[in-house]
């Protein structure tokens, strides 16, 4: 089995190195991902067992192979249960640092929600005794799992997307997108872009930086023209900034920002907060847009909030194939059950 499961994680780690070779910008990267970690832990765990005998006398290769074999388990598998645990944590965490607004309990509504249907839901009734409410409970168990899980690609997927090796891209462009401003002054968040943007800027000298993002509401300038300031003020020469100023969406962003942009087939970076840079990356590859982003850090505790909007938004973005997939399995395990009962 060992040799079987070796050829397994081999074609494994070529269908991974595939979609990432070509473009990662796609929710199949996080799935290939896992899949490889999953035929990992099976090469692992046969080779643990098939060779103990040999190993016996070597405890600190059984001893690595068992804490790989651990580690790839847990991080294949456990991920849903351990993003329950840490939303809960920290959605009490921003609703003490950034108080009780509605975008703030997210995270906080997203684990009460999921402990609800775990823990209370059950215990309302014997479902065992009644075939509409086990019918209900099976039905909203697959749409939890399937949500969960799909979170769960999405999250291995937005990660890999913002793993680089190196700054040099010898980019034409680098693209930074906006955020809000309050009158005519940049917000930490989008100074955290800007910078990000500047220092992808001296290391790839020929590049030119779109700084991008238009007036709303409250705001005295265009995102746009603050960004230029505040880029100005660190230094950067105007001669090295366009400025877009009329884009008011992350689509807008990027519509407007390839419109100003000369070359036929440019070589571009993206920049983003990192919460937000698998959505963005996501939204150029649907307008045919090739780049890879990079993504500026911000708090921690507020990451897991935001990143609970930015998976809404690809829910928004990719609703119908997802509800297409999972109406069919769920008519499909309907199917099964009458099936079960009147046959």
């Amino acid at each position: 089995m060992c040799g079987i499961s070796f050829i397994v994680l081999l074609i494994a780690v070529l269908v991974y190195a595939g979609i990432m070779v070509h473009d990662p910008r796609t929710l199949w990267s996080g799935v290939s991902f896992w899949g490889m970690l999953a035929c990992l832990a099976l090469f692992l765990f046969f080779i643990i067992s098939e060779y103990s005998e040999h190993l016996v006398s070597h405890d600190w290769i059984i001893g690595i192979l068992a804490v790989l074999f651990i580690a790839v388990v847990l991080c294949a598998l456990a991920l849903p249960g351990f993003m329950v645990v840490m939303f809960f944590v920290e959605g009490v965490r921003v609703i003490r640092r950034e108080g009780m607004k509605p975008s703030n309990l997210l995270a906080l509504l997203f684990a009460v929600l999921l402990y609800g249907y775990l823990a209370v839901w059950p215990g309302i009734g014997d479902l065992t005794e009644h075939t509409f409410g086990t019918m209900a409970y099976a039905i909203v168990s697959f749409a939890a799992a399937y949500v969960l899980v799909l979170m769960s690609m999405y999250t291995f997927s937005a990660l890999l997307n913002l793993v680089h090796l190196k700054k040099k891209r010898n980019a034409d462009y680098i693209v930074v997108l906006g955020s809000g401003i309050l009158g005519t002054r940049v917000t930490p968040l989008l100074a955290a872009r800007i910078d990000k943007g500047i220092e992808l800027l001296s290391c790839n000298p020929n590049a030119i930086l779109i700084l991008s993002g238009g007036q709303g509401q409250g705001e005295d300038i265009s995102e746009g023209e603050a960004m230029t300031a505040y880029a100005i003020g660190k230094g950067v020469d105007i001669e090295k900034i366009i400025i877009e100023a009329k884009s008011v969406s992350t689509e807008e962003n990027l519509l407007f920002s390839r419109r100003l942009m000369e070359k036929e087939n440019p070589n571009v970076i993206l920049v983003t907060t990192a919460y937000h840079v698998f959505r963005a990356l996501l939204l150029a590859r649907g307008q045919g847009m090739k780049c890879v982003g990079y993504g500026a850090k911000t708090k921690w505790y507020f990451t897991l909030n935001a990143l609970l909007r930015e998976f809404a938004g690809y829910l928004k973005l990719t609703w119908k194939r997802h509800a297409l997939v999972a109406g069919i399995l769920v008519g499909i395990m309907i199917t099964t059950r009458l099936m079960a009962l009147f046959l």
